[in-house]
């Protein structure tokens, strides 16, 4: 029998929305501050997954220059009715002290692959929203409201609104449904309909360690809903031993065969508390008992690693290459910029066929115009490489290999220019804000030659070396702590993950480029 191994999605893959639209089932989940918007991963047996072209691809659609960390793309919501893609994502502008700007907007496609429209804009007095079609043929908008004021509860509950396909906008009396259970921070609501009921799954406890699922239930819409007596139906909370932990925020599909599905967040911590992958995403096989309540297939409320896969044919897809050598005219799905799309102002596959080249331009605290090309981490364990070109003139212009979590938080082996050395390697670390240099006597490498440089990381700790040319390996520096390249080593929280990747900065303005010859991401079991 096949099984299901989890996470299904792994490093960056959080807040995940299912469907199955005939044989096919697309699973979305949020991107935040990284270009394109919105991961979408295809199956047809639920057990292995491929990546789709984003749909946000476009600034008309997404434009994110200036936005805060972990700000972007929260929680997106794929769902689908006669024969058109619905898709609802919010994109957070702020996040800190007592307010949030949180604006929703809804694109459509008549194909998964695209193209997708232009933005309907929806609302902005919450994040975490939803479509539900419901049999009548009428659409409801479900997201949680955000309330700023002292002394009040900051997740104000669930509201809904219609949703006008013909007038292309929400219409009708904005209506409460949900208040929460005392588990707090009552969001990510989706709605189902199923044997007269109308049943609303929510995410409770915070998006941490107390992360759970809790279910309600209703005959009419707009409530009064129900509270499952056995809440929360998912959580890890309690349990420090699993293997997924802060499971949550989730989502159902049922297959063609009538089995269910629950697609939910989870993270598996690297050491001790930090979970340097970010937020992922698994499945668990659900039944409804004779009650009518959701329950597990295993029984209580804890997520399993193995589950036992759907009744369906084996459909493998290719593995992704281990090195990319940039002989395409795009960058492939798997790449990621930050916050901007990658145009011919900064970015470039043509000007050096077989390079990626990269003009530097500002720097790494940058929430606007960074240089910088990555992919997530999705591996406890793996081995970045890359060989690059770049003549630095001054300590301003530099390039190399970067392991990131935000501006805040990185690692980075890079390339510059010192007065009296010339061209040097060295290691800039920033911790929560704090800038350091690594090395106390930089690494002194030729001029008008191809650098190789590389990441070995073992869980918590990276190790950074260089070659020059086809020579042998040198390590720079000593093992370097990267705990702080996680979700859970700062206030208030943060959402993303790690990614590694090239980037160029020139501080100077001047833009000075650097060319990319491949890069290597090789997982290590």
């Amino acid at each position: 029998m096949n099984t299901i191994v989890n996470p299904i999605l792994r490093g960056f893959n959080p807040d995940p929305s299912i469907i199955r639209v005939g044989d096919d089932y697309y699973l979305a989940t949020s991107t935040f501050e990284w270009f394109p918007g919105i991961q979408i991963h295809h199956s047809r047996d639920l057990v292995h997954w491929r990546i789709l072209p984003h749909p946000l691809n476009r600034v008309s659609q997404l434009d994110m220059l200036g936005n805060v960390n972990s700000g972007g793309v929260w929680a997106p919501c794929l769902s689908y009715d006669n024969g058109i893609f619905y898709l609802i994502y919010t994109d957070v502008k702020s996040r800190k002290g007592a307010f949030k700007d949180t604006h929703n907007y809804l694109v459509t496609a008549t194909n998964i692959l695209g193209p997708w429209s232009e933005p309907v804009y929806l609302n902005s007095s919450g994040f975490d929203p939803s479509l539900f079609h419901d049999e009548s043929g009428r659409k409801w908008l479900l997201n949680m409201i955000w309330d700023h004021r002292k002394g009040r509860n900051k997740f104000g509950g669930i509201v809904i609104q219609e949703y006008s396909v013909d007038e292309n906008k929400l219409t009708g009396p904005v209506s409460t449904i949900f208040q929460g259970t005392e588990l707090g921070f009552t969001e990510g609501p989706h709605l189902y309909k199923r044997n007269g009921y109308y049943y609303l799954m929510i995410a409770e406890g915070g998006t941490k360690y107390e992360h759970a699922i809790t279910m309600a239930r209703s005959t009419s819409i707009l409530g009064p809903y129900e509270i499952d007596p056995n809440y929360p139906m998912l959580t890890s909370y309690g349990a420090p031993d699993l293997l997924l932990q802060k499971a949550g925020h989730g989502c159902l599909v049922e297959t063609q065969t009538g089995e269910w599905y629950l697609a939910h967040l989870c993270a598996r911590p690297t050491v001790e508390h930090y979970c340097t992958l970010g937020r992922e995403t698994a499945l668990q096989k659900c039944i409804w008992d004779v009650d009518g309540w959701l329950r597990l297939e295993c029984g209580g409320n804890r997520p399993s690693v193995e589950v036992t896969a759907p009744q369906l044919p084996i459909h493998a897809f290719k593995s992704e290459a281990e090195k990319d050598d940039f002989d395409e005219q795009q960058l492939g799905l798997q790449w990621n910029t930050l916050r901007i799309q990658p145009d011919a102002s900064w970015l470039s596959l043509q000007e050096r066929k077989g390079y990626l080249r990269l003009r530097g331009m500002e720097s790494l605290s940058s929430w606007h115009r960074q240089s910088l090309v990555a992919r997530r981490q999705q591996s406890f364990r793996f081995e970045a490489e890359t060989q690059f070109e770049f003549e630095p003139e001054h300590f301003q212009q530099m390039a190399g290999l970067i392991l990131y979590y935000d501006t805040d938080d990185y690692v980075y082996l890079r390339i510059t220019h010192e007065e009296k050395m010339g061209k040097v390697l060295g290691i800039i670390q920033t911790v929560q804000g704090q800038y350091d240099e690594l090395l106390q006597i930089e690494v002194s490498v030729p001029d008008v030659t191809p650098i190789r440089l590389k990441a070995t990381v073992n869980r918590e700790k990276l190790q950074f070396a260089y070659a020059i040319e086809e020579a042998n390996w040198h390590s720079v520096g000593n093992e370097i702590d990267i705990r702080h390249l996680s979700d859970d080593a700062a206030f208030p929280l943060r959402f993303t993950g790690t990614f590694v990747g090239v980037c160029v900065q020139d501080l100077s303005g001047t833009r000075l480029h650097a060319d990319f010859d491949y890069f290597i991401y090789r997982e290590v079991y």
